[in-house]
């Protein structure tokens, strides 16, 4: 194994700290309990958002703490969930009397210790569920969909919701609107390697592909041999479409999304072949991201985000951004 450690069980605490940081004009970092906050707290009454999962995924989802997304994210160990106590801790420093609202990827862990934190705080919350991996209905981790790189267009909304003054029950309702606007899918070249395993999480040949990986390794739809970029955009594409089922002349936000391992000229060229099979099928994609935002470590490999675009999605995305991984002004 080949990664900057200086020991395993202090990987987290060390890059926290050196994220805190680098970042301290827009954020703080708490240790014991592990959460990041907005450094600064908006001086009116607003939901406060509420993300968090196993570390590895950088930069989601403290990357995305901060004016316009999220206002606290609780980072678990590599691949596992946060505890009760981080959200609990984490909604004390942010809220801001307009009640909690957590944002919640699909995974079992995760789900059962943000409601376990939910149960043990007193201010008003709800939680939204990120389910937007077309590849598979269940999973290892999972009860139905996976949460994947959609999470990060539900934040962005609903981050830009919330600055509003938007009540609790508007934001969770944007919030799970977004969702089921959006499909993603995804596919590997390699695995990645958690620090406290020192090994691979899974064995692919110098051909093979994982078709529909999940982001922390988990088997997709099938396995097979490595084929042409356009071939493999054609069939996750076709996918997405498939569930989203959006009418003609559909307007669409398309996020590329690299796993860590991929360079960006390849994420590119699959914005490029993804951009010309929507065209094909009628479809508009009128707002873009490329990049590496839902990572699993330093997997080769990346995933397709398709989101319909109406007119509330449009103008929440559009709105300015000031966080680590995300950031641009009107």
């Amino acid at each position: 194994m080949k990664k900057f450690i200086n020991n395993v069980e202090n990987i987290l605490s060390e890059s926290l700290s050196g994220f805190g940081k680098a970042h301290a004009d827009i954020l703080n970092v708490s240790l014991s309990p592990d959460f990041i906050y907005r450094k600064n707290k908006s001086s009116k009454p607003k939901v406060a958002l509420i993300s968090g999962g196993g570390s590895g995924h950088e930069p989601l989802h403290g990357g995305f703490v901060g004016t316009g997304m999220l206002d606290a994210a609780c980072p678990g160990q590599v691949f596992s969930a946060p505890t009760p106590d981080q959200m609990e801790a984490a909604a004390n420093k942010v809220h801001n009397d307009k009640g909690i609202l957590f944002i919640v990827k699909n995974y079992s862990g995760d789900i059962m210790n943000f409601e376990m934190g939910a149960d043990i705080i007193d201010h008003e919350h709800t939680t939204v569920i990120v389910n937007d991996d077309v590849a598979v209905e269940d999973s290892t981790f999972t009860t139905g969909r996976r949460g994947v790189a959609g999470t990060m267009i539900v934040e962005k909304t609903v981050g830009s919701l919330a600055e509003t003054g938007a009540s609790l029950e508007e934001c969770k309702n944007f919030g799970d609107h977004v969702n089921k606007m959006t499909g993603s899918m995804g596919v590997a070249f390699t695995s990645c390697t958690v620090p406290a395993a020192g090994k691979p999480t899974f064995e692919l040949s110098g051909d093979e592909i994982e078709f529909g990986v999940g982001i922390h390794g988990e088997p997709g739809r099938k396995r097979e041999k490595i084929r042409s970029a356009n071939e493999l955009t054609k069939d996750i594409i076709e996918s997405i479409l498939e569930d989203l089922k959006p009418d003609n002349n559909q307007e669409v936000l398309l996020h590329i999304n690299g796993f860590g391992g991929t360079p960006l000229m390849e994420l590119y060229l699959l914005f490029e072949c993804g951009q010309k099979l929507l065209e094909k099928n009628n479809i508009k994609v009128t707002r873009s991201i490329v990049g590496n935002f839902t990572t699993s470590l330093e997997m080769a490999g990346g995933s397709f985000t398709i989101t319909k675009l109406d007119e509330k999605i449009t103008k929440h995305w559009d709105t300015p951004v000031h966080t680590a991984a995300l950031r641009w002004k009107m």
